[in-house]
């Protein structure tokens, strides 16, 4: 039986891909380990437990909750800090000890049971300077890239991982670039069989989106509970556009990665929706006035928050030389998965939220 550890079991990265897992790896031993520290996350430990997954309550930050676990043959590292905030006006603190002291901590775990390492990090790794420096057009609805760019690993399918990586991109991205390279570091040593996914957008039921993450499901509860919405930055128009990846299709990819360890060893790879899978904030906009048959205020905000860029899209060309693996479902699919499942519990979401 392959015992697999689910750090961050109990967010929705965590929950929905441990689930899935369940439904389509009986033979399989899942173990969801998760601090319970986000609002909201204790609503999946009923459908985990019902799933028969096992349950742990413990913190990354700290090493002994992790020491304390049976040998596992692979760990799934969803846990993290995911504002793209953090650390702006306040301390990094958190950031820094769950993001990196936490890959830590999770990697000695690793070292400890020889197991499978996959780390779930992001687009946010890539420098921001370099990503305002790209070449625009601005449409009706959204901004494209143009073909030609002035900085390596860009062109209209998005930013691949030749983009350079000299600069800086945040707290937050800075602390999950950290982790990369220890995770590189860790494989080299200790032989590890590890895997580096640097996800776009991730969106889907059981999101608890806000502003500064998941903020396609942020549009949508919006709509659904009549709250105010802005377009932040870049005009105060909404042209600003980002590649989204159903958790689903995320689930189908890393089941794969966990089902071969040996294939997917040392590989660094961008993941998400890339130019068909992308929406700007105003076509989501129109798309959620449709779904749900509600409209709410969008005002515009022209200051541009730290860290945003108007566009970012997940070139996978890397990936997609690997696997047969596509993404399946479209951006109308997920805002329209996302509003059914809202819409079903509206009053849990808004207690919870």
């Amino acid at each position: 039986m392959r015992r697999v550890l689910v750090v961050g079991g109990c967010g929705f990265v965590g929950s929905s891909v441990t689930l899935a897992l369940a439904e389509r790896r009986p033979d399989w031993q899942l173990i969801a380990f998760d601090s319970l520290r986000r609002r909201g996350s204790e609503l999946n430990l009923r459908r985990l437990r019902e799933a028969g997954v096992r349950f742990v309550h413990g913190d990354v930050r700290e090493p002994e909750d992790l020491r304390a676990l049976e040998p596992v043959d692979a760990i799934l590292e969803c846990s993290a800090e995911p504002s793209v905030l953090a650390g702006y006006g306040s301390s990094p603190d958190y950031a820094v000890r769950t993001n990196l002291l936490g890959a830590f901590h999770c990697l000695e775990l690793a070292r400890r049971d020889d197991a499978q390492f996959i780390f779930l990090s992001t687009s946010r790794v890539y420098p921001i300077d370099p990503l305002l420096e790209l070449r625009l057009r601005s449409e009706e609805s959204r901004f494209e890239l143009e073909e030609e760019q002035p900085v390596e690993g860009a062109s209209q399918r998005g930013i691949s991982e030749r983009f350079p990586l000299a600069g800086a991109r945040s707290i937050y991205g800075a602390t999950k670039l950290s982790a990369e390279l220890l995770i590189t570091e860790y494989a080299a040593a200790y032989g590890l069989e590890t895997v580096v996914d640097r996800c776009g957008v991730i969106a889907g039921p059981w999101q608890m989106g806000k502003v500064d993450q998941g903020v396609f499901t942020h549009w949508v509860l919006s709509h659904l509970f009549g709250r105010e919405l802005s377009y932040i930055g870049f005009g105060g128009e909404g042209r600003q556009v980002r590649d989204l990846l159903h958790v689903a299709d995320l689930a189908d990819l890393l089941e794969l990665q966990l089902s071969d360890p040996a294939q997917w060893a040392g590989c660094v790879l961008n993941v998400g929706g890339g130019r068909p899978g992308s929406l700007s904030l105003r076509e989501t906009t129109e798309l959620c006035r449709e779904l749900t048959g509600r409209q709410v205020p969008v005002s515009a905000e022209l200051t541009d928050r730290p860290a945003d860029v108007p566009i970012y899209l997940s070139d996978c060309t890397e990936l997609f030389a690997r696997t047969d693996w596509r993404p399946s479902r479209t951006p109308r699919d997920i805002v329209a998965d996302i509003v059914t499942w809202a819409s079903r519990h509206e009053g849990t979401l808004r207690e919870a939220l």
